[in-house]
């Protein structure tokens, strides 16, 4: 990736790919990066008249509407920035939304989506694009959930990311600590120790007598701590809070994401499969999350 690789947004005109483009414009500020709006129209004009003997002009007004599209999109870009440099290009192409994205997201340095767009009604779940764009984008993916109602992004609060210990886990705590630093704020490290729910274990499974929930304890305090010395280091400037916990860290993570501005996460956990393009909890948080998510691909 060059230093000067776009943070690369997708609009449809919805009002979550808005909320999704005044998060990139912040975002692209922090990294002194350009911003790229992005917008598709299936289908490229006279595609369809010449096999209905059209006239050229018949899909002159799908080619406004989606350069409209970009130019609100744009002026809400600059306008959630006041007294920042931006530097901000539109691009209009031909294709559906997840080939495009996915085509604009190899020279990008980040992708934002909104977690649903138009014609998207999945009761609150995240929308078809994101969630593919999410499992095959080249960069980082960052889905946005829960921006406030108003032009400027006023998201406050740490960064969280989750750590499992795993290599698949590096790539999202050296993201993790990047924005944290960039944004000036905190970073709370959330570690573990198991990806299933002791609730299925029996009582005297859990008793303190049959096992050495102690050592245990130290023993993943530890795998957490050689996980982020080396970005201790090299970021200074950013305070740390360790929390670890026993079990389901879905659960705990969507708890932490309620006081924060960004949750990051590896796009594969522990003994995930390589055939799995999104990890259980990555999978889990994407569908349920509170707050911008995001996803680091290894």
């Amino acid at each position: 990736m060059q230093t000067d690789s776009p943070i690369v947004v997708g609009v449809d005109g919805s009002a979550q790919s808005l909320d999704a483009v005044r998060w990139a414009a912040d975002a692209a500020v922090h990294h002194r990066a350009p911003l790229l709006l992005v917008s598709s129209l299936l289908k490229a004009p006279g595609t369809f008249g010449d096999a209905v003997n059209l006239s050229a002009g018949a899909f002159t007004g799908v080619e406004y509407g989606g350069t409209q599209r970009l130019a609100t999109a744009a002026e809400l870009a600059r306008r959630s920035m006041p007294g920042n440099h931006l530097t901000l290009r539109t691009a209009l192409r031909h294709g559906s939304a997840v080939t495009v994205l996915l085509d604009a997201a190899k020279s990008a340095r980040m992708l934002v989506v909104g977690s649903r767009g138009l014609g998207e009604f999945t009761g609150g779940l995240v929308g078809s694009v994101s969630s593919a764009v999410a499992s095959h984008a080249a960069c980082p993916v960052a889905v946005i959930r829960g921006m406030p109602e108003t032009d400027a992004p006023p998201l406050d609060g740490p960064v969280v990311v989750g750590v499992d210990g795993s290599p698949n886990s590096e790539p999202a705590i050296a993201a993790a600590f990047e924005e944290a630093s960039l944004r000036g704020v905190d970073l709370v490290a959330v570690h573990a120790w198991s990806d299933f729910s002791l609730l299925t274990v029996t009582p005297a499974d859990l008793s303190d007598n049959d096992l050495p929930w102690s050592a245990i304890e130290t023993a993943e305090q530890a795998v957490l701590s050689e996980s982020l010395a080396g970005w201790k280091d090299k970021y200074p400037d950013v305070s740390v809070r360790k929390v670890v916990v026993r079990d389901r860290p879905v659960h705990h993570l969507l708890q932490q994401a309620r006081e924060s501005q960004l949750v990051v996460t590896g796009s594969r956990g522990r003994g995930g499969f390589a055939s799995l393009l999104l990890g259980s909890t990555s999978r889990a948080l994407l569908h349920s999350i509170t707050c911008p998510l995001l996803i680091v691909r290894r």
